[in-house]
């Protein structure tokens, strides 16, 4: 079973969020089990402060390092990256962080029992939280939210569905996007023709052979016309 641990300033956020589709699934078949923690719980001030200005001056405010140390110590055991179990990854959602892959989530998928989400707020979070707690810093794609929260839900949707069992069949998630190091290809469904719109007649004639040969012909060109820097990854 995978557990994951989301802390947050605004745990109402999560009240629904993982009550849908493959994750409700997941977590009815008990491959998955999610806590959404406040991390108010852990500040020491009568006014249960998490963030404050910071240090050389600047706008906006910090998350503190203190509650966060502690949430993270109470809920893995340990206070220190180094300590943790090769099982137990601490993830702190920042616009500074690694983008977030299909690769990265099936690692996370086959290697981790625990995995902690760290949401930031403000113009960010202490620094000591990225050098000593995080196991991996990751951003979801190269633009600002106003916080780690939606990042965190995609971050657990993406690692979920690829958890042994949660797709209804054991192929799907080998031949969708990023899996293979190209788009998917395009599918199509009843009924056949819309508008003089026809469905290709390849995948009408049952020809598995032909199919599987225009499906990655098609996934080719999909790819280097909306993502052709993953062509060029994959060519070095």
């Amino acid at each position: 079973m995978l557990r994951f641990d989301v802390i947050t300033i605004f745990p109402d956020f999560f009240r629904e969020a993982f009550d849908y589709g493959i994750t409700r699934r997941a977590l009815a078949a008990g491959l998955v089990v999610t806590k959404t923690h406040n991390l108010r719980h852990w500040a020491t001030d009568k006014h249960r402060s998490i963030d404050d200005r910071p240090f050389g001056g600047g706008d906006g405010m910090v998350l503190k390092p203190d509650p966060i140390f502690t949430a993270v110590n109470d809920l893995t055991g340990f206070s220190r990256r180094g300590d943790y179990p090769k099982e137990t990854r601490v993830v702190l959602l920042s616009p500074q962080g690694q983008v977030f892959t299909q690769s990265l989530a099936a690692d996370m998928a086959t290697t981790a029992s625990q995995i902690v989400l760290i949401c930031g707020r403000y113009e960010g979070v202490d620094e000591r939280v990225a050098e000593t707690l995080a196991t991996d810093e990751i951003s979801i794609g190269d633009y600002v939210l106003s916080g780690g929260e939606p990042a965190a839900v995609v971050v657990a949707d993406a690692v979920v569905r690829l958890l042994p069992g949660a797709l209804g069949s054991k192929t799907s998630a080998a031949y969708e996007s990023f899996s293979n190091g190209l788009l998917d290809y395009p599918q199509y469904t009843r009924p056949p023709e819309l508008e003089g719109l026809r469905v290709p007649d390849v995948l009408l004639k049952g020809n598995h052979a032909e199919i599987a040969r225009w499906r990655h012909e098609e996934a080719l060109k999909k790819t280097e016309r909306n993502r052709p820097d993953l062509l060029k990854d994959s060519r070095g």
